[in-house]
């Protein structure tokens, strides 16, 4: 029973007016006003950073009728939250939204992923909002590239030797191209999930190798080429 301190006891009542039920949000092309968990639906996408901000989480969640049931978990920067990532794959789907919002998801940068995502659904704020009838389960597969890999840039710089391109969407880099002005004029990269592909699909590793190198803007006029890695 409902416990009410003594002065609210002593209070009159006085009637409640109009019902002033939820705003509704759109969801997956309808306009819905939820009362509980189980009408929240869409797909989004929630980023999210450990205390000493050394890594980053990017979740990405398939929800139909406060449901999950697609969950891809995205990491960067920690070796730690890539295991940790295995872990809350395996924790999130089947669970309610509120459930895995309310869940350790053993990374502190999958949580807070959880928590943005989270705000998302519940006001209506997806990527699927005008979408009708949402995204088929699997559908943020398609945010990964070729051989399903996660797409990655990594740049290194200093002031005294410059940049260094490390790998881009494109793939891996392998070298530089530098004009007269020792300015980057394109790159050759390879490209590590097409090249997988090749490889368990039979094709020799070294054929595999050559036959996914390629350049990127004026490569073919630079006057030298560096290793990124080493020079």
């Amino acid at each position: 029973m409902l416990q009410y301190s003594h002065e609210v006891q002593s209070m009159c009542s006085v009637a409640k007016g109009p019902k002033h039920g939820p705003a509704p949000i759109p969801e997956e092309g309808k306009w819905v006003k939820s009362y509980q968990i189980s009408d929240i639906s869409g797909l989004s996408h929630g980023v999210g950073w450990c205390a000493p901000q050394q890594g980053a989480c990017k979740l990405t969640l398939n929800v139909k009728e406060g449901i999950i049931e697609e969950a891809l978990v995205e990491t960067l920067g920690c070796s730690g939250m890539t295991h940790s990532a295995a872990m809350a794959a395996e924790i999130l789907q089947g669970k309610t939204i509120l459930e895995a919002l309310n869940t350790d998801l053993v990374c502190d940068a999958i949580n807070v992923a959880m928590r943005e995502i989270f705000k998302q659904l519940a006001y209506g704020r997806t990527q699927t909002a005008f979408s009708e009838g949402g995204l088929p389960i699997g559908a943020s597969l398609e945010d990964l590239g070729k051989g399903l890999r996660s797409q990655v840039g990594t740049m290194f710089a200093t002031n005294k030797k410059g940049v260094r391109y490390l790998e881009m969407a494109e793939g891996y880099i392998l070298e530089l191209g530098l004009d007269s002005d020792n300015e980057v004029i394109g790159y050759k990269f390879i490209n590590l999930g097409k090249m997988m592909e090749s490889i368990r699909e039979g094709v020799s590793p070294a054929d595999a190798y050559e036959k996914n190198i390629k350049t990127y803007g004026r490569f073919a006029e630079a006057v030298k080429y560096i290793d990124p890695r080493k020079e």
